[in-house]
């Protein structure tokens, strides 16, 4: 792996994302329903480069200067946001590109932001994005309600983590 970089969304970045949405699997892995179409992804893209805080702060993830994911902050209270993560690019998964991503989007929320808290949710049965979750730091605080994916309805861990216990 070579540089990764977050930036904001620009306008061209709805074809990375309708790219990911025919993958079936990247679909079911992130809870997207699958098949959605080209027209819609698009349409829903462009509408989040007019969105701001305390909405949602959605950065692009770069390999090399290439948009290949997405990095979120969402929910914000005055001290606090649900972190949310998506490589969507399979070929790159399992090699550390969601670690360094989140890591650059924790910094930025502990730093910039000036955030004391960030929380995060998985579904159960994902054991990537679990174990990602414990090497950023994160540490499991509870369940969340249940929720379906990939067509069962299954637990949500929780996840917490406070600017003091940041190492990034």
């Amino acid at each position: 792996m070579t540089e990764v970089r977050l930036r904001p969304l620009r306008p061209g970045d709805e074809e990375s994302a309708v790219r990911w949405g025919a993958d079936d699997e990247f679909c079911l892995a992130i809870d997207w329903p699958v098949g959605l179409p080209a027209d819609h992804i698009r349409q829903h893209w462009r509408g989040l480069l007019t969105l701001t805080p305390p909405e949602l702060l959605r950065h692009g993830v770069t390999l090399d200067g290439v948009l290949v994911g997405y990095t979120d902050l969402a929910g914000f209270t005055d001290s606090s946001a649900e972190f949310g993560i998506a490589i969507g690019e399979r070929a790159l998964w399992g090699q550390g590109l969601g670690l360094r991503a989140g890591q650059l989007t924790l910094a930025h929320a502990f730093g910039k932001l000036g955030l004391q808290t960030v929380t995060a949710e998985v579904h159960a049965p994902n054991g990537r994005s679990r174990a990602l979750m414990l090497r950023l730091g994160f540490s499991e605080n509870g369940r969340g309600a249940p929720e379906e994916y990939r067509g069962e309805v299954v637990p949500v861990i929780r996840f917490t983590l406070e600017r003091a216990d940041f190492g990034g």
